[in-house]
């Protein structure tokens, strides 16, 4: 069984209504992104971020996988397929693939502030000031802010160095390290982008780009393009 690799960002989730990362203007619902999403945000003030990724649990509550979701899993008969993703929703999990790498933390899930590795889920969408790990600390997000190393990020290298086929979908690989990804694919392998805009990093004559959003991509990938 082939091995298909699968790279997701936010345009995938966005047309399930989970709202993108950041606009032009650098803002995340209006905050400084530093404000919300680094370490010195969060020692300026943890109710402000707390408060921040609660709002995004509410939305994520709200919204349930789309068409493009449900295509991946359905490859998982004919591929083995393991989806590497910059999102932080679980929207690949509702719809039932089951090999994701979540390079940038899962929204669901808490971690000890002392101890990183002290991670558990959050029932319901709250997280508040007093929540604490087991070993006493304040539980904050799992996720991981600017400047903060990227723990998924060696297994996603050995992952993507073992693909017979490489699938970009709603990402502009341009954040790194998630970005670098695209130097550890095999040289000749097939590799398919799906996004409606053009990347800035140059195509190979391996690549093959289908400038439509997720939802119809996977349509086109799966009618015409499935090797």
């Amino acid at each position: 069984m082939q091995k298909l690799v699968v790279l997701t960002g936010a345009g995938i989730s966005a047309e399930s209504g989970i709202k993108t990362f950041r606009d032009a203007g650098g803002l995340w619902e209006g905050h400084d992104i530093m404000e919300v999403a680094s370490w010195q945000g969060w020692v300026k003030n943890r109710e402000l971020v707390l408060d921040f990724y609660n709002q995004r649990r509410r939305n994520l509550k709200d919204s349930k996988p789309n068409s493009a979701h449900f295509a991946l899993a359905e490859l998982q008969k004919k591929y083995e397929v393991t989806i590497i993703t910059q999102n932080v929703d679980n929207l690949h999990e509702q719809a039932g693939s089951q090999k994701i790498v979540h390079l940038h933390g899962e929204l669901t899930k808490s971690r000890g502030t002392i101890r990183p590795h002290n991670v558990c889920e959050i029932e319901g969408t709250e997280l508040n000031l007093g929540d604490k790990c087991e070993k006493g600390s304040q539980l904050r997000p799992h996720i991981v802010w600017f400047g903060e190393e990227v723990p998924e990020m060696e297994i996603a290298m050995e992952i993507t160095s073992q693909a017979d086929i490489l699938l970009i979908i709603g990402t502009s690989m341009v954040v790194y390290p998630a970005a670098s990804l695209l130097n550890y694919a095999s040289l000749n392998i097939p590799i398919y982008y799906i996004d409606p805009n053009i990347p800035d990093f140059k195509f190979g004559k391996n690549v093959v780009h289908i400038k439509e959003k997720a939802t119809v991509g996977m349509e086109v990938f799966m009618t015409k393009h499935l090797p």
